[in-house]
């Protein structure tokens, strides 16, 4: 039986597949790579993980950005470890990414560009009252107006990419910037 997903058999073709699929991530709402998983640890030292919307994949400068209220728990954690990590499960192509970054918190005059072509309806994500994850008197207890001087966008440097195909064999690959991006085959 003939492997639906030819590109997984070579580490070269596996990595432009997993690019290529964080890249329609920002392009189509439907894309498996819209919605990762961004993994944090907390001050206080519990991982803690959360669904983000992808906003940019740029395979050659190797960076990926997301958005982001500037009060939300993720900034104090990447303040306090800037280190994090994405997943993506795209089931279509059996295919899953993690992702290890360092985090940029960027704000401000480095992200007004950004925020003019936030469309206004998503602008409303950005300046909740109170502060994300505060406690509130009941469920609709909140404002959400949209405040500029909240919005922040996390850049993200791809350190490392492990990506695991669960086709008729299963293969995993990794690429690690120290290695000059070099993939090596593991053990799935």
């Amino acid at each position: 039986m003939n492997d639906p997903h030819p590109w997984a058999a070579g580490l070269e073709s596996l990595h432009d597949q997993v690019w290529l699929r964080l890249q329609r991530g920002v392009a189509d709402r439907h894309a498996a790579a819209r919605h990762p998983v961004l993994a944090t640890v907390a001050p206080v030292g519990m991982p803690q993980a959360r669904t983000v919307v992808l906003r940019a994949a740029d395979p050659e400068a190797r960076l990926l950005e997301v958005h982001t209220d500037i009060h939300s728990a993720k900034i104090a954690d990447l303040r306090a470890n800037p280190h994090a990590a994405l997943h993506v499960w795209d089931a279509g192509a059996h295919l899953q990414t993690r992702i290890e970054a360092r985090a940029t918190i960027l704000t401000g005059d480095a992200v007004a560009a950004i925020w003019a072509r936030v469309p206004d309806p998503a602008r409303q994500s950005y300046g909740t009252r109170p502060a994300p994850g505060t406690p509130i008197a009941d469920a609709l207890a909140y404002d959400k107006p949209a405040d500029p001087a909240a919005f922040a966008v996390l850049r993200l440097e791809v350190l490392a990419i492990d990506a695991v195909h669960l086709g008729q064999r299963h293969r995993r690959a990794r690429w690690r910037r120290e290695t000059g991006w070099r993939g090596e085959w593991l053990a799935p």
